[in-house]
């Protein structure tokens, strides 16, 4: 669905102006080019999203693994795995980008033609660049083939990956995947490693350096919303209610929903765009499967969307699914509401356990605004709107360098880091980097310990705001040098 009337985004990266005075301050401090890192630029922007496809079994994980160079995707003999997070944050030669794994549907769910659709479709309508995964020893398959035409389709860039060429020995399998029509088919292991760095050049080459973004802007655009939560919480009752009419058609067939559904719907005197994530229900002899379809779908309405609305459901104590959902959205960098839906059922015992659930469970997003409704009578949907804009106001939010370095100097003087080792470490600047979500990069004397970092974090929230959306504080450390006190 296009975008006719979505204005020009505003810039999410550092101004021109704001990234002179940023430099200006690292001269001062003594800090090389190479020093500053990739994290700061004029005019920075979203990172690109890269999607691994391909059919079950043939290294997926392992190569995600590979090139995250840590072991994060869950790795096994058999499909279906469901996972914890489906998008990592990767960096190859100074570029940064997402990587999102696919691996693990479920073949016997619906036919094979229905499991290669749901996968592939919701990781390649987020991604900008594509790597297609095929297993050299065993050659193209009417599986690998099914892909190739979704590929087609998408009109993405695409990199064939050959898995599983452990030597000059199977360079010839590697060869025959030609015959997919893809272009050159780069012969790699993933387990062992070999050929990963050519296969992420050309990686490089097919992606672009950063997405179009196409979100809508301060200028009047429909913002995007996403409204996810687990199965049967409530997500398409409450599409319902807010556009005043039965919207959302839900089946009962696991995984028969197609790509989420942009919905413009009128609220507060202004359109907003939902991406809904209705649809998907669970059996339980589908479990797997279904919960990793929602897993995706999740995953693509969330990258598609500038804020959340993660629905809850108050009569059901908060699961794990509930708390990875909200994980994903803060992960990805959106604003967030949390909506805890079927409030008009709630006794006074449920509710007593609802609060101290909310306080071990959700500690880590206390900064999102909270609205207590019911999807199905419409009860105080009305807080919806405020929560949207507040958390919306504050993802866009920018604090300019003279003011943040105010802000960390008192810090600094009222709260200096422990000393360790018989050194203290001390934040020399600061700017912010960029919005969408507010990126904050400090430059520092010394490795900032990660609970000194989230009380940074705290307090850049008690001054500054930012309720409803998530901050990112990365340290730079200067490095040193024999010549520094001459």
């Amino acid at each position: 669905m296009h975008e006719e009337n979505t204005p020009a985004p505003g810039p999410t990266g550092i101004g021109e102006e704001e990234y002179a005075e940023f430099l200006r301050l690292a001269e001062e401090e003594g800090f090389e080019a190479d020093e500053l890192g990739g994290g700061v630029a004029a005019g920075g922007g979203p990172q690109p999203v890269l999607a691994v496809v391909g059919r079950p079994n043939v290294g997926k994980s392992t190569l995600v693994n590979r090139i995250l160079g840590r072991r994060e995707a869950v790795v096994e003999d058999r499909p279906g795995v469901t996972r914890d997070r489906v998008t990592y944050h990767a960096e190859w030669a100074g570029r940064r980008f997402k990587v999102v794994d696919t691996g693990g549907w479920e073949q016997d769910v619906l036919g094979i033609d229905a499991a290669v659709a749901a996968q592939a479709e919701f990781a390649i309508a987020a991604a900008d660049a594509v790597i297609l995964v095929v297993d050299a020893t065993v050659g193209a398959t009417d599986t690998d083939e099914a892909v190739v035409k979704l590929l087609r389709r998408s009109g993405k860039p695409v990199v064939l990956c050959a898995n599983k060429v452990d030597g000059p020995s199977g360079e010839a399998d590697a060869t025959a995947l030609w015959s997919l029509g893809l272009g050159e088919p780069h012969p790699i292991s993933a387990l062992h490693g070999r050929g990963t760095g050519d296969l992420l050049d050309a990686v490089l080459e097919a992606m672009p350096q950063a997405p179009p973004e196409t979100f809508g802007g301060a200028s009047g655009g429909p913002r995007r919303i996403a409204l996810v939560g687990r199965p049967n919480v409530g997500k398409s009752s409450l599409l319902n209610k807010l556009a005043g009419e039965e919207r959302v058609v839900v089946d009962e067939m696991a995984g028969t929903t197609r790509d989420p559904v942009d919905e413009l719907i009128e609220l507060g005197d202004r359109t907003w765009r939902f991406v809904d994530t209705a649809g998907i229900r669970r059996r339980v002899h589908l479990q797997e499967g279904a919960d990793y379809y929602a897993s995706l779908r999740t995953a693509a309405a969330v990258e598609k969307a500038e804020a959340a609305v993660v629905l809850l459901d108050v009569s059901e104590p908060i699961s794990v699914q509930d708390t990875r959902i909200i994980s994903m959205a803060v992960d990805a960098g959106r604003a967030l509401v949390l909506a805890y839906n079927k409030w008009d059922t709630l006794d006074e015992e449920r509710r007593f356990y609802l609060e101290r659930e909310i306080e071990r469970d959700l500690v880590q997003v206390r900064w999102a605004p909270r609205v207590n409704i019911s999807a199905r009578t419409g009860r105080h949907l009305e807080k919806l709107v405020p929560a949207l804009e507040t958390a919306l106001e504050s993802w866009d939010t920018r604090v300019p360098t003279g003011k943040l370095n105010a802000f960390l100097g008192e810090l600094v003087a009222a709260h200096p880091h422990p000393v360790r080792g018989g050194k203290q470490p001390r934040i020399l600047f600061g700017t912010q980097a960029g919005t969408r979500p507010p990126r904050f990069v400090l430059f520092a004397s010394g490795f900032l310990e990660a609970g000194y970092r989230r009380f940074i974090e705290r307090r850049l929230r008690e001054r500054f705001g930012f309720e409803g959306s998530p901050i990112q504080v990365s340290v730079r450390v200067r490095e040193k040098r024999g010549n520094r006190r001459s």
